[in-house]
């Protein structure tokens, strides 16, 4: 009876994100009936400008599971360090990993005795950016900021890499591993093949369930997340004063871009979401600096990308990750800044 209980609770329990999608306008119409009905008229528009991204975005991941080709990345912690600290900058920008399966692909690479300079420069790149969020970056801030945050993305593995090798022998990095990791997952699951990957992978049942869980699985995250922050965007661009984040994170200079670091960490929630927030502040008035800035510092300690270290290492080591962070975003917000 108890199981029978336990299953039909598990049925009928609904995401989260997805109530608060629903409730919304209907909180909102409480107050403002009209704007209501404008932000759920803003966010089905927003969505539908963006579907072909995202459409994209998760057939692009679905074929990266269904084929196995994230067994790849383990070639990347092979080798001379100097090596393994540029390929692991470069695959952890560019792969399909979420925050949760980082976590067992580093504890595993980590126990068999991968230098923690390498770990370090995948940790801090995989969670800036990955095919979808390339997609969707570029279809809603252009694609000279999706470039130029994937650069940054890079720039700051091989920037955590580098110090790492460097002081690797200081307090704070010296016997990094906490005496007893644990291994926690979102739901999203490593890839379950192992080997040479199979493109063909429509071959077999397996790769094709794979593939279909996949694109279902992605489709409804990205969904959900882009609702949700295409509501909250209609909001601030109805309630918030474009002079008030313009006094704030708008101008030159070092102070925007600083702010927009340390406002980003700990607001961040969720990189896709991230994306029509930052749309609505720069409409608003905010820096193109001080919103490079804002991604890159919010994506690396966001709570999936902060848990994902903070389960494996020593809290020393958690607090120089967050320190490189904020450093590399710093000087790729006052770079983008120059440039945009």
């Amino acid at each position: 009876m108890a199981d029978l209980t336990a299953s039909l609770a598990g049925r009928l329990r609904i995401d989260r994100v997805w109530l608060l999608v629903l409730a919304l306008p209907f909180l909102v119409a409480l107050i403002d009936p009209l704007q209501a009905k404008e932000t759920v008229r803003f966010a089905i528009g927003a969505f539908s400008k963006t579907g072909m991204f995202i459409l994209f975005a998760v057939l692009a991941v679905g074929i990266l599971k269904a084929t196995g080709a994230e067994v790849l990345l383990a070639k990347a912690f092979e080798g001379r360090e100097v090596r393994m600290i540029v390929l692991a900058a470069l695959l952890g920008g560019l792969s399909p990993f979420c925050s949760c399966e980082v976590i067992p692909f580093i504890a595993a690479l980590l126990s068999v005795g991968a230098p923690l300079s390498a770990v370090m420069a995948f940790w801090l790149s995989s969670p800036l950016m990955d095919p979808a969020m390339f997609l969707i970056t570029a279809g809603t801030l252009g694609m000279p900021f999706a470039v130029a945050k994937t650069v940054s993305a890079v720039g700051m593995g091989l920037l955590g890499g580098m110090v790492v090798r460097l002081f690797f022998q200081s307090p704070v990095f010296a016997d990094p591993l906490r005496p007893q990791s644990r291994t926690s997952g979102c739901g999203c699951g490593p890839s379950p093949f192992n080997g040479t990957p199979e493109w063909r992978f429509w071959r077999e049942r397996k790769r094709r369930e794979v593939f279909r869980s996949a694109v279902v699985e992605n489709a409804l995250f990205l969904g959900k997340w882009l609702m949700l922050a295409y509501m909250i965007e209609a909001l601030m661009l109805a309630y918030v004063p474009a002079e008030l984040i313009a006094g704030i994170l708008g101008g030159e200079g070092v102070v925007p871009v600083l702010l927009g670091a340390i406002v980003g960490a700990p607001a961040y929630l969720n990189g896709y979401a991230a994306v029509p927030l930052v749309d609505a502040l720069l409409t608003q008035g905010m820096a193109p600096g001080a919103a490079m800035s804002f991604v890159l510092a919010g994506g690396v300690s966001s709570i999936p990308a902060a848990i994902a270290v903070w389960a494996l290492v020593k809290p020393r080591v958690f607090a120089g990750y967050l320190g490189i962070a904020l450093l590399g975003a710093l000087i790729a917000g006052l770079a983008w800044g120059m440039i945009a």
